[in-house]
């Protein structure tokens, strides 16, 4: 009886043994998700402190901010409780329970970008094909340029249809996200959008009537509710959404809808992770990186500016969570990374090596996989 007692236990460590390695291997096997979110032009100083005083002073006649609007809606005593007024949910949940932020260098942190233009074409060129090319993007011109991103990457090496997706309020996004045309899907600028949601379909149309000031982008909310559209019913394993109203506004010197754009994003957001912890092919599987193609100047005079001669415009900051990320809260004392890196880190979480088909790409940011 002893002998059968021992033989039964044994049986039973090996079963177990043969179940958990089972459900290690799927679980490992399942398809990891990536998902790349941009704000245009989103300065450090809103991001890590909030509504900045001497940049909403800067946008009133005689330097009083108490009656502004956005002084009411966004002002408190410190800088932390400013940015979790405008950003709610990616200070008081994102940033807690399931990422990190880099970019604060009174903390010790520095990311930025690596090109010398410091304006739109340049930067997002640079998160998405790994390295800077100054010398062939020097504008915003609605044309290609010679060299592959992450995204046409990941869809050939996936190889299905409707696998990478990018949908943005910038028109030239058509251009940007693939050096070949078709290489990606695309929805881009004043894009019609086709949905079997009635809703939806409706804003595709509305789209049209509800214009901005600017001839080349759409409101944001547009893009967002394509993306999440096309998200539930096509369940890309890759997904772009570029935001650009941030900068926008900042350009017209409107700092109160610079913030408003900031808060209606954090809700953005907030609606996009839910939706992914509630799938059950998306949670535990997706990786999220929140990001910005430049910075802006620092001071009264040039908060709403960028580019090469603009002191502060290559300082941007990088929001990171995924599975495979442990790291928590902002980042202190830690090494400094750039935008190049983004394209390579977003691979590695897809489980796929950008550097195999370009191998000058700036290696991933290992950082944000080791928590010591």
């Amino acid at each position: 009886m002893r002998r059968v007692a021992i033989a039964a236990a044994v049986l039973a460590l090996v079963t177990s043994a043969i179940l958990t390695a089972r459900t290690q291997v799927a679980t490992a096997e399942r398809p990891r998700h990536v998902v790349l979110v941009t704000l245009d032009g989103a300065r450090t100083e809103e991001i890590f402190g909030g509504l900045d005083t001497v940049a909403l002073a800067s946008t009133t006649k005689d330097g009083t901010i108490a009656d502004t609007g956005a002084y009411r809606k966004y002002f408190a005593d410190t800088p932390e409780a400013r940015r979790e007024k405008v950003m709610p949910f990616v200070w008081q949940a994102l940033l807690r329970n399931d990422g990190s932020i880099a970019g604060n260098r009174s903390r010790g942190s520095s990311f930025g970008v690596t090109n010398s233009q410091r304006f739109s074409y340049p930067g997002y060129a640079e998160l998405l094909t790994g390295a800077p090319h100054d010398a062939d993007i020097r504008s915003n011109d609605n044309r290609r340029y010679p060299f592959p991103t992450v995204l046409e990457f990941l869809a050939g090496r996936w190889a299905t249809p409707g696998t990478v997706a990018v949908f943005s309020s910038w028109e030239t996004f058509r251009w940007i996200a693939a050096h070949e045309e078709g290489a990606v899907t695309v929805n881009a600028g004043y894009d019609e959008f086709q949905s079997l949601d009635a809703r939806v379909q409706a804003l595709s149309d509305a789209q049209f009537e509800a214009t901005t000031p600017w001839t080349s982008a759409r409101h944001d909310a547009f893009t967002f509710r394509f993306a999440m559209d096309y998200l539930q019913r096509h369940r890309p394993r890759a997904l772009y959404i570029a935001f650009d109203e941030t900068d926008d506004w900042a350009h017209d010197r409107n700092y109160e809808r610079v913030l408003d754009s900031l808060h209606r994003t954090d809700g953005y957001l907030r609606e996009l992770h839910d939706w992914i912890q509630a799938d059950p092919e998306y949670r535990d599987t997706t990786s999220l990186i929140v990001t910005v193609d430049h910075g802006r100047g620092h001071l009264a005079e040039d908060w709403s500016k960028h580019g090469d001669d603009v002191v502060g415009a290559d300082e941007t900051w990088m929001i990171a969570a995924g599975p495979d990320w442990p790291r928590r809260g902002e980042w202190i004392n830690a090494p400094p990374a750039y935008s190049s890196q983004v394209a390579s880190t977003l691979a590695k979480a897809a489980g796929e090596d950008f550097r195999q088909l370009v191998p000058d790409a700036a290696a991933p940011i290992d950082y944000l996989w080791n928590s010591k």
